[in-house]
């Protein structure tokens, strides 16, 4: 695998407009985990995206209209606050008038979620990052994602690639580019192993990052991630650019987050907060160029 360059940014043409920089839908959140969903949504209009909607477990409404401000809200069927199987239908659908779809942050390891995500993951149309939960509903059935409707970026952290790849934690992280180009193989998938140094791998491309710190180290950050890139693909990059891309400009925002704040107690929404910086600071650069 050769090392690839990284990718311009999504055009912002002056007349552009909310539809043009594209709708993310975010399918996240359970009970339990409200804060995944939130970040990754967040994110995805942080990331650019003009339009950004968070489906979530009906129950939980009153949590989420408290935090929704800047993004759409849709509660969803569910049972025992986690969406399941009784939301695939209209989640499908909801994921093919949308422009790209993040999904899995929060959703829960629970059977229900894992039906849920599985049936969305296959069979959306658009564009999907699939993380967190979302990934642990394949574990023993990664073949299965050869054959999902649309183009699927994973992010995984090692112990979610280990599930994957029915390997251990320790052996991935021994071998984390083999691991990561075997992941992509076998799903079919464009790769983001996460870690320091974050691998992004379609099989054949491949990227190593050269931003992040040990801050970013903390819970929620891969939502952040994952919302991100969402939000890249909403704007019409192309998968692997925008999963290179979006790795980058994460890493970014996390180390101007330790420049201000150092690295001990940083929280992912102070990567989050600094995102817009981390664009900008990346547009300066790509025009010296």
């Amino acid at each position: 695998m050769t090392d690839t360059p990284l990718p311009a940014l999504p055009p912002r043409p002056r007349d552009g407009h909310k539809g043009t920089f594209g709708h993310v839908l975010c399918l996240a959140g359970s009970r339990a985990y409200t804060g995944a969903a939130v970040l990754t949504i967040r994110a995805a209009l942080r990331g650019g995206a003009g339009l950004a909607t968070l489906g979530y477990p009906g129950s939980l409404h009153t949590v989420f209209a408290a935090h929704l401000v800047c993004e759409v809200g849709i509660a969803l069927p569910e049972r025992n606050g986690v969406l399941g199987r009784d939301a695939i239908e209209t989640a499908v659908s909801l994921c093919n008038d949308r422009d790209a779809i993040a999904l899995g942050p929060g959703i829960s390891r629970a059977t229900e979620a894992g039906e849920f995500a599985r049936g969305v993951a296959l069979r959306a149309e658009r564009p999907l990052v699939l993380d967190a939960d979302g990934l642990n509903a394949f574990e023993g059935r990664t073949a299965d994602l050869r054959d999902a409707a649309g183009s699927r970026i994973l992010t995984p952290h090692l112990g979610e690639a280990a599930r994957l790849l029915k390997s251990s934690t320790a052996e991935i992280a021994a071998a984390r580019e083999d691991a990561a180009r075997e992941l992509a193989a076998l799903s079919g998938a464009i790769v983001v192993l996460k870690g320091a140094g974050t691998i992004t791998t379609d099989g054949s491309r491949h990227a190593v990052c050269a931003t992040g710190n040990p801050g970013m180290a903390t819970g929620g950050s891969g939502d952040v991630l994952t919302g991100l890139i969402a939000a890249l693909l909403a704007q019409g990059m192309a998968p692997f650019d925008a999963a290179v891309l979006g790795v980058h400009l994460h890493g970014a925002a996390g180390d101007l987050a330790a420049a201000d704040l150092g690295e001990h107690g940083m929280l992912a929404t102070d990567i989050l907060d600094r995102l817009p910086l981390a664009f900008l600071n990346y547009a300066r650069t790509d025009a010296e160029h």
